[in-house]
Parts: C-alpha cells; sequence; structure tokens
C-alpha cells in the first residue's frame, strides 16, 4: 500500500488515519498534510472529536523517514524537514477538539512526540516506546517540549538519553503518556469509540475551553518547536549523524 493521510467524520467523530509502508514512519509530505488534516478538524463545524490513529496493526508510528534524513542537504533543508513534526505538534496544540490517540503499536522517536500532543491517549499492550534521536546524532528536540509536557521532565530526559532502550507499556502509562492501556486491538478500539461518542455528545464550547486549560503555558510554541527543528536541521548534517543513520538504515535492511 503507499502512503496516505486520509479522514472520514461520522456523527461528530473525525477519524484522521496516517500510513506509511516503512512502519509508519513520517516523511515531509505525509507531515504536511497530517498537519493541514488537524487544522481543518479544527475549523469544521461537524466535527465534534478527532481521533488520531495509524494503519496497520503493528507500529503506531516511527517517527522521521530516514529516507528523507539522509537527503537532507543543506540546513534550510533540515529546518523545513523538521519544522514538519513542529507544525503537526502545533496544529494539535491549538486545535479546540479534544484529540483521542490510538495507539495500536510501538512509537519511535516522532511517535512519542504524536502520542504525547493528543490529549487522551488509548493503546494496547503492545505499545512500547522509545526516543531514538540521540542514536542517530540529533535529539528529540521538536518532539521534546511535548513529551516534558506530558510525563514531567525526569521520565523525559531518562529517555531521551537513554536512546537504545525500549519502555514498555506499564512504563508508559505509569508516566502519564498513556490514559488507558488494553490487551488486545478490539478492547482498545471499544474503549476509543465509547469515549468518542461521549465527547460527540458533550458541549464544545465547553471542550474548546478545557483544551486551553489544558495547554495554558505553551502559547510561545509557535516560536519554540521552529526553533528546536532548526537544531536538528543542522545537526543532521553531521558526519557522525549521516554515519549513524546508514548503520541504521542497514541494520533494517539486514
Amino acid at each position: 500500500m503507499e502512503a496516505y493521510v486520509r479522514s472520514h467524520i461520522e456523527h461528530g467523530i473525525n477519524t484522521i488515519e496516517f500510513y506509511h509502508p516503512q512502519s509508519n514512519s513520517l516523511p515531509g509530505k505525509l507531515l504536511e498534510e497530517l498537519a493541514k488534516e488537524i487544522h481543518f478538524a479544527g475549523t469544521h463545524e461537524e466535527t465534534r472529536v478527532i481521533i488520531l490513529k495509524s494503519g496497520g496493526e503493528k507500529s503506531f508510528c516511527s517517527g522521521a523517514s530516514f529516507d528523507e534524513l539522509i537527503s537532507i542537504q543543506t540546513e534550510a533543508e533540515g529546518l523545513t524537514f523538521f519544522s514538519g513534526f513542529a507544525h503537526v505538534i502545533n496544529a494539535m496544540r491549538r486545535c479546540p477538539k479534544i484529540i483521542i490517540g490510538r495507539i495500536q503499536g510501538k512509537c519511535v522517536g516522532g511517535g512519542v512526540g504524536l502520542a504525547s500532543a493528543v490529549d487522551y491517549a488509548i493503546a494496547t499492550d503492545k505499545a512500547d516506546i522509545k526516543l531514538s534521536e540521540l542514536a542517530v546524532g540529533i535529539g528529540p528536540f521538536v518532539v521534546g517540549p511535548a513529551v516534558e509536557r506530558k510525563i514531567g521532565t525526569s521520565a523525559f530526559s531518562a529517555l531521551a538519553i537513554d536512546a537504545t532502550n525500549w519502555r514498555n507499556t506499564e512504563w508508559a502509562r505509569k508516566k502519564g503518556l498513556f490514559a488507558e492501556v488494553h490487551e488486545s486491538i478490539e478492547n482498545m478500539d471499544e474503549a476509543v469509540y465509547r469515549l468518542a461518542s461521549t465527547l460527540a455528545h458533550s458541549n464544545p464550547a465547553a471542550m474548546a475551553e478545557m483544551k486551553k486549560v489544558f495547554w495554558k503555558g505553551t502559547e510561545h510554541w509557535d516560536q519554540l518547536l521552529p526553533e528546536r527543528a532548526g537544531i536538528s536541521g543542522r545537526l543532521v548534517l553531521s558526519e557522525f549523524t549521516r554515519n549513524a543513520i546508514n548503520k541504521f538504515k542497514a541494520k533494517a535492511k539486514g
């Protein structure tokens, strides 16, 4: 299957789904489309609540596309690429509708950022997490504010520093990343749609005010996240990072 971002609205529930054949990684084009869909859903009068999900039954999101990372040749190109994650997170932050995350599998790097930026994450017990950026010579600079806001500085630092170690879903639940963890995809989906249906019949004005409260103190992210994207955009050009990414790609193919 080819990569896509698509949405479907039914009974006030706007389901936004993304997919990429490489473990739901996110190249620049998908990031751009995802940010646009989230922005539209936030302005769409019929939308009462949003479900963010990915295709397939394995990885929720494996983060940045290695193919695109290795093709970056200038700081400007690096800034543009990493700004894609900034735009998605800021679109989720500014969206006046509550966003439920359906997390069916592993989250890596930017995928942890997406899971952190939803308002209520419901996961399966297969949704282990890892912030792998340092392992490829960069760091979780763009997604870091979203992750730190959700799980706290100590847990975020542990994830960012120990970049090769998976943390299981129970660890993520205890730290506050996941609101619920279920033993099967079926149970997870039942919980997702139960909550979505309840919210679709709740007061839109009250939910919009709740979002303002939840995200209070993040108004400067419109400037902060692009600045962080610039850091990653510079680091990705280093010889260290290029060698590390090529090693990861070779290992994945092997």
